[in-house]
């Protein structure tokens, strides 16, 4: 089957996706090596990563509500021009030999609390930039383009360049958040409905198309921030596939952020991976997400959503295994690449289920709250990695990694489901008020 077009707008917001995503790849090897120069506790370490993992917990849900209630365009574009402020002024703290533990701290801690209202406002304005037939295709593109933005550009040269300058990665990803702002704001503005206010008994088909600003005129008008952030959050509790995939995805952040909090240690300690190598060994993962993102959509179509993210979570973990019984760079590496597959189809599929069920005036409420709810065991799960690693070492760290992974994958296996099909001998009518006012059965 011919993919559907995606148009100028989806090819300015992907290639903004990948020169943002290409300046990540290069500051978060360029930042966990920098890490390491200063300490080898891998407490302090861990303190970094839990530093970047708190605000999405902290501010998640905000972000989630003035991602629908401003200009979602002009929004990602501002939130990139600071990014870029933040980032440059790292690079200039490196330069002048001040970097210590604190600043690399207060860095990622404001970096992703811009990131969550960036994520928020990029999650909801996909839907308006393609067709609802193409958003599959579209996903599984822009997980690809990043995918090779961070492995084959960014991943590699990010040892390289820290060790030819430590500012150097810091700096070009100043520059990347810039273009990125630049090729956002190149979009084209479409105006928001002003005929309905957003809200979630409204039906979904009703609210998906209301262009790239998303703004609802008046959704938000004598409404408190919480009780719009709260509409997220009911949302996600009364559909039960959206519920189960966040609960699972909680589970798998517990595990995912701890093997990331020690990642650095663990490849430079365990599986030998000299320094400068390390940005090598990261972009080993990159075959595996360029393949999964584009065969994401084909997953799906032969498989269907809910049975091909279980599929993926089993190979995942048996990748995780893999790479915790590893002690050289090639296997590890090979076992991350394997990993990352399954990642990018999971980021996909996750998305594009969503975008497809939610209403246009809810998405940016709902996908924050996922991700927050998503979110809420990753320090945890950073923070158990660095006491354990200090304690035991880093190795039965990834052992225990892979451990929890499996246990997720097991009740992944058992709780999540294709709802049953609605029988073709019930009315339209009493199917469609079957479930939840305003609501598409769940697949």
């Amino acid at each position: 089957m011919t993919a559907p077009p995606l148009g100028r707008d989806y090819r300015l917001l992907w290639s903004a996706a990948v020169s943002s995503r290409l300046g990540d790849a290069l500051r978060t090897p360029a930042l966990a090596l920098l890490a390491a120069t200063l300490t080898r506790d891998p407490r302090v370490i861990a303190a970094v990563t839990v530093a970047g993992q708190l605000p999405p917990l902290l501010f998640g849900l905000l972000g989630g509500v003035y991602a629908d209630r401003w200009d979602r365009r002009r929004t990602m574009a501002a939130v990139d021009v600071l990014r870029a402020a933040v980032v440059g002024g790292l690079a200039v703290v490196v330069a002048v030999d001040r970097a210590g533990v604190a600043v690399l701290v207060a860095a990622a801690f404001l970096l992703a609390a811009l990131g969550t209202l960036f994520d928020a406002a990029a999650f909801a304005m996909l839907p308006s930039v393609v067709p609802p037939a193409a958003l599959p295709h579209a996903n599984g593109r822009l997980q690809a383009g990043t995918a090779v933005a961070g492995g084959f550009l960014g991943a590699p040269a990010a040892g390289v360049l820290f060790a030819l300058a430590a500012p150097l990665p810091f700096a070009l990803d100043a520059l990347t958040f810039a273009a990125a702002a630049l090729l956002t704001l190149a979009l084209r503005p479409t105006p928001p409905s002003r005929s309905r206010a957003s809200c979630p008994d409204e039906p979904a088909h009703q609210q998906r198309r209301e262009g790239h600003d998303g703004k609802v005129a008046e959704g938000g008008r004598g409404r408190s921030v919480w009780r719009e952030a709260a509409d997220g959050l009911r949302f996600v509790r009364g559909d039960r596939t959206l519920w189960r995939l966040t609960v699972l995805t909680a589970g798998s952040n517990l595990a995912i952020s701890g093997l990331l909090a020690v990642l650095v240690l663990y490849a430079l300690d365990v599986l030998r991976v000299p320094p400068a190598g390390y940005g090598l060994f990261a972009a080993g993962a990159v075959l595996g997400g360029l393949a999964g993102g584009l065969g994401a959509g084909r997953l799906a179509a032969r498989l269907g959503t809910v049975p091909a993210l279980r599929a993926v979570l089993a190979v995942q973990a048996a990748a995780l295994a893999g790479l915790a019984l590893a002690r050289h760079p090639v296997p590890g590496g090979l076992a991350l690449a394997v990993f990352a597959a399954g990642t990018t189809v999971w980021n996909s599929l996750w998305a594009t289920y969503g975008q497809r069920h939610v209403p246009a005036g809810l998405l940016g409420r709902v996908g924050s709250a996922q991700r927050m709810v998503g979110l809420l065991t990753a320090p945890v799960g950073a923070a158990l990695a660095g006491l354990g690693g200090a304690a035991y070492g880093v190795g039965p760290v990834a052992a225990a990694v892979a451990g929890v992974f499996a246990l997720v994958t097991l009740a992944a296996w058992r709780v999540l489901r294709p709802a049953a099909p609605v029988s073709p001998a019930v009315p339209p009518t009493t199917a469609a008020t079957a479930g939840r006012p305003g609501r598409r059965p769940s697949r």
